[in-house]
């Protein structure tokens, strides 16, 4: 039997995810997002996994969010448990796309504080996505242990995501501005500013706050 139109479209499509060119598998990704298809699903998930190209990444992720929530719910979830770093972020990303609270529980402490950074950002994202009503406080706290890690883009990540929990987080900044530690208080108080001034700058809020810290040296006990 000759195959169908249709059917030769999927196989192409499915081809193109997997082409050496970078432009084709975008417009294959293009192409499968364009016309969702359930025999799609398991392939755009696997290919997230091992693309090296980040536009096509993204469109990747696209395509994903144009199906059933139900057929890549269950595939989402096991990438994020992968031994792949990429796999684990670019399924944390696609998730805080979705935006659907089913993910919620793969959301673990692990995760928040991957070794990898860009997982660990991929999570702090999906996180303030996902939290339930009520579990921001705790979530909150699990991402204030953070503070103080990486280089600028990581940190700012951070901030951006405890910014996005809102004026609950003012307490838990508060404590970590104690620090022994002054790469986390400085990272508290930038947090602190941009908390108050959206607008500012985050170079300038953590080049104010390690001023600061300089300035004022270790918190004193008692």
């Amino acid at each position: 039997m000759a195959m169908t139109r249709q059917g030769t479209d999927v196989l192409r499509a499915l081809q193109g995810l997997e082409d050496s060119r970078s432009s084709v598998r975008l417009r294959a990704a293009l192409a499968v997002g364009t016309a969702p298809d359930p025999s799609f699903v398991g392939t755009l998930v696997e290919r997230c996994a091992v693309e090296p190209e980040f536009f096509v990444r993204d469109m990747l992720t696209w395509a994903l969010t144009r199906h059933p929530v139900s057929l890549t719910l269950p595939g989402l979830l096991r990438e994020v448990r992968s031994e792949r770093a990429q796999a684990r972020s670019q399924a944390l990303h696609t998730l805080s796309k979705i935006g659907d609270r089913q993910a919620w529980p793969a959301i673990t402490r692990a995760l928040l504080s991957d070794a990898d950074a860009e997982v660990a950002r991929s999570a702090w994202r999906a996180a303030v996505v996902l939290v339930p009503e009520g579990e921001e406080p705790e979530l909150a706290t699990v991402l204030a242990t953070q503070l103080g890690r990486g280089d600028r883009e990581t940190q700012l990540s951070l901030s951006q995501a405890l910014v996005a929990l809102g004026e609950l987080i003012t307490p838990t900044l508060r404590v970590a501005t104690t620090s022994s530690d002054p790469g986390v208080r400085a990272h508290a108080l930038a947090t602190q500013r941009l908390l108050r001034d959206p607008d500012t700058g985050f170079e300038s809020a953590i080049e104010e706050a390690r001023r600061v810290v300089a300035l004022t040296g270790a918190p004193q006990d008692g």
